[in-house]
């Protein structure tokens, strides 16, 4: 596998590691000297990302940090170059995903029980510490 992003094209680049000596001529002293170039990898930051396209297939792309920030996807098909909004696709049940799929509401979905699995813990720690305080 290739660490190259889909979109920008972004690939390990070769540099090098400077080592240096001596004190900073702005701090009092005669300036900084290299005493040594060694050769080093610039590895780009790559994440897989489960991307919905606008026909609606679902493609995992290896995409640079930038390319996911910036929110945008620019993919060539064919002969063209097709823009479109960078959603993520998501895995297993979502309730937000599958009502966005869906085009409406549930009903009875988790949003409206109140809390799940949070309101669970909150529950569980007020027992816990009713308990130690009685025992």
């Amino acid at each position: 596998m290739s660490r190259v992003c889909d979109v920008t094209g972004r690939r390990t680049r070769i540099g090098h590691q400077v080592k240096r000596r001596g004190l900073a001529k702005k701090d009092g002293g005669v300036g900084r000297r290299v005493t040594g170039r060694s050769k080093r990898t610039f590895k780009p930051n790559l994440q897989p990302v489960r991307v919905m396209t606008p026909e609606g297939a679902i493609v995992t792309l290896k995409l640079s940090t930038k390319v996911i920030k910036r929110g945008i996807i620019s993919l060539k098909k064919g002969d063209k170059v097709v823009s479109f909004p960078l959603v993520k696709a998501v895995r297993g049940r979502n309730s937000a995903f599958s009502v966005a799929q869906k085009g409406g509401a549930q009903k009875g979905g988790a949003q409206k029980s109140g809390g799940g699995k949070a309101a669970a813990a909150k529950v569980g720690a007020k027992a816990a510490t009713t308990t130690t305080k009685k025992g």
